[in-house]
């Protein structure tokens, strides 16, 4: 989850500068408070379920209160609730329409289903409202890859690494839109350049791999699949090395 979504605010001043008939010092409103900073706190522990039971009774107090509407979005996200956590972003919006929390996670959450058109548009009304976060660019940038736009991805985790210098992640998913356009030079460049920085990154090898092979280099390309299969997370990875598996198989005429 995003630093900024984790951040205790307090939501009763936020009311009350949003919404001036409300009284920040209402019990209701306190109470609202406090149960919102609980259910933040559990989520950043990773107990979305006890998330959700603090940010309801937060909501039952303050149904205005945008910040719960997100974070709870977010927890019904892990909880893989998808209709739930859209209804919660779309209450979101529409409380604080200008709200680049409210659009980046709706945005994360249209990428969960694959819908990545609806996604690219939350994702820059967040940056008409947060214009130097590097989050924002970074996952647009994935939504663009993920609908094969390599240039407009390129520019995006450009942008990204001005703002977050030396990121692993983005100049690994820079190095993929680089292989999309051709440019597989660079592809092994960045991957290189993300293994200086982080040695666990397991999928630079796989990158590295295609990269290879797109510049007919079978020898490396092989050896750097099977450092994929040996580092890669059977969990978070199984697709790739599933992947990587077949292509090693391809490679060696199998």
């Amino acid at each position: 989850m995003r630093k900024s979504a984790l951040v205790i605010l307090f939501a009763s001043l936020w009311l009350a500068a949003v919404f001036p008939g409300l009284s920040p010092a209402a019990p209701s409103g306190e109470a609202a408070t406090e149960h919102f900073s609980q259910g933040v706190e559990a989520l950043a522990q990773g107990n979305a379920a006890l998330a959700l039971e603090r940010f309801d009774e937060a909501l039952k107090l303050n149904p205005l209160l945008a910040e719960a509407y997100i974070n709870r979005g977010i927890a019904h996200l892990k909880l893989d609730h998808w209709h739930e956590a859209m209804s919660d972003l779309d209450h979101a919006v529409e409380l604080a329409p200008k709200s680049s929390e409210a659009y980046y996670n709706r945005g994360k959450a249209y990428s969960s289903q694959g819908l990545y058109q609806k996604a690219l548009e939350d994702y820059t009304q967040a940056l008409k409202y947060s214009p130097r976060d590097w989050q924002i660019y970074y996952n647009r940038g994935n939504a663009y890859l993920d609908l094969g736009k390599g240039q407009e991805a390129l520019n995006d985790y450009q942008e990204a690494l001005k703002l977050h210098p030396g990121a692993p992640e983005i100049l690994h998913n820079r190095g993929l839109a680089y292989l999309h356009l051709g440019k597989a030079d660079l592809t092994l460049e960045d991957s290189q350049e993300v293994l200086a920085l982080n040695p666990n990154f397991a999928r630079a090898y796989f990158s590295r791999g295609q990269a290879y092979e797109k510049l007919g280099k079978k020898p490396e390309a092989l050896a750097a699949y099977r450092q994929f299969l040996k580092s890669g997370n059977p969990e978070t990875d199984a697709a790739l090395l599933h992947q990587g598996l077949e292509r090693i198989k391809i490679l060696e005429g199998k």
